[in-house]
């Protein structure tokens, strides 16, 4: 999958808590578009990303400071948890991937609502019917 940069919101490294028992931080290479966060294994990103789609994104919760990193989880629409880390003194990504998703979901509710005022217009029968039951 090939981006331009125009789409590229933020792109850098951040550290991914491991699915498995010990629970290791591993870092990976990210980047993140107005539609999803991509992230590689390795910093060239030669090897396939994993795609999370900030459709599949619920909310960016649990955001926790200590004296070296920030500490956040995001959860996804499935009820998934992914517990992410970056270093304090970068500009963290907990914001900035809360913003892309505030940005993608007013997107989508301007897109539906203009779908919905569309449909409605295309039907004159039913607003007729509207009409006729206002006051």
């Amino acid at each position: 999958m090939k981006m331009s940069a125009a789409q590229i919101l933020k792109e850098g490294e951040l550290e991914k808590r491991s699915d498995n028992l010990l629970q290791f931080w591993k870092r990976k290479t990210c980047v993140l578009t107005a539609d999803s966060l991509n992230i590689y294994p390795d910093t060239q990103k030669r090897s396939k990303a994993k795609e999370l789609k900030l459709q599949s994104i619920k909310k960016v919760d649990c955001v926790e400071r200590t004296g070296k990193f920030v500490y956040f989880t995001i959860v996804t629409t499935d009820n998934k948890e992914i517990d992410f880390r970056c270093s304090g003194e970068e500009n963290c990504w907990n914001a900035v991937i809360t913003m892309a998703l505030i940005d993608y979901q007013n997107r989508k509710a301007i897109q539906d609502f203009k779908t919905r005022q569309d449909n409605e217009s295309a039907s004159p029968g039913q607003q007729e019917r509207r009409m006729a039951r206002a006051p």
